[in-house]
């Protein structure tokens, strides 16, 4: 027979080798029911990502919505006009132009033989879509003809019923390319910008005349319940010249024209 105190340890070992594989049991149990929530959790996150992916439209380039664009408004009427210096002047087709966004842009072009365009008047009034980071050079030159990226020089100021305006002209022009002046003019109120070109004269100071005349002569038809403009074009009209297409000084702003030097 065992004596007592050989029985009371062999009773505290198993005792203690039951505690140890309880507490093993446990632990193990414990890992297992984590790593079921850590499993389940991933699997969780890929259902509900691959439900989000389903749900998302497709982002590849070729597949994006179109942006809103600029369209012809063959339904809207002329808003401008050019007064007629002689019954024998043509007609500038005329073309509307307007932006879900809220813009809309006038436009008249002259053309001459072999329907090359001599001089376009473009107005535009903004809406949303108006970017203002936008360098302006980049719409005139494209305005003229010319690549985005044609750097523009500063020629000059002439006098027009709506005040100074500015011009500008191809940095280097291609020997034997038009000889052609852009021009621009913004108002902030109302929201209004007054741009274009011509090639029309053969002298500098005769294109300079040719688009002050321009713009001089151009008048309001409507303006489409906006106050503001019509207010504009009413107080231009107080300061409208007659023309002089030979070119006279009076329509420059020397001292303006020394300082307007440079890159556009």
């Amino acid at each position: 027979m065992q004596s007592p105190e050989a029985s009371t340890a062999a009773i505290s070992t198993r005792t203690s080798l039951h505690l140890a594989l309880a507490a093993f049991a446990d632990e193990v149990v414990g890992t297992l029911a984590r790593l079921f929530v850590y499993v389940g959790t991933l699997a969780l996150f890929a259902i509900l990502g691959l439900a989000a992916l389903g749900q998302l439209p497709d982002l590849r380039d070729d597949e994006l919505p179109p942006k809103p664009t600029w369209s012809v408004a063959d339904r809207s009427h002329p808003a401008f006009a050019l007064s007629r210096l002689d019954s024998s002047e043509k007609t500038a087709s005329y073309i509307i132009l307007r932006h879900p966004e809220g813009g809309r842009r006038d436009v008249m072009r002259w053309t001459g033989e072999a329907d090359k365009v001599l001089a376009e008047l473009e107005i535009y009034r903004q809406g949303g879509e108006f970017d203002v980071t936008r360098p302006v050079a980049m719409d005139l030159a494209v305005q003229m003809g010319l690549n985005a990226a044609t750097p523009l020089e500063q020629a000059g100021l002439i006098e027009t019923k709506f005040g100074p305006v500015a011009l500008f002209r191809p940095v280097a022009a291609a020997e034997g390319a038009r000889a052609c002046l852009g021009y621009l003019k913004r108002s902030e109120e109302p929201a209004l910008q007054i741009s274009g070109f011509s090639c029309q004269g053969d002298t500098l100071p005769a294109q300079r005349a040719a688009i002050a005349c321009t713009l001089n002569r151009l008048t309001l038809l409507t303006s489409g319940n906006e106050p503001k403009l019509a207010g504009l074009f009413a107080k231009a009209e107080l300061k409208r010249r007659a023309c002089d297409l030979a070119g006279s000084q009076d329509w420059l702003l020397g001292a303006a024209n020394a300082q307007l030097r440079g890159a556009l």
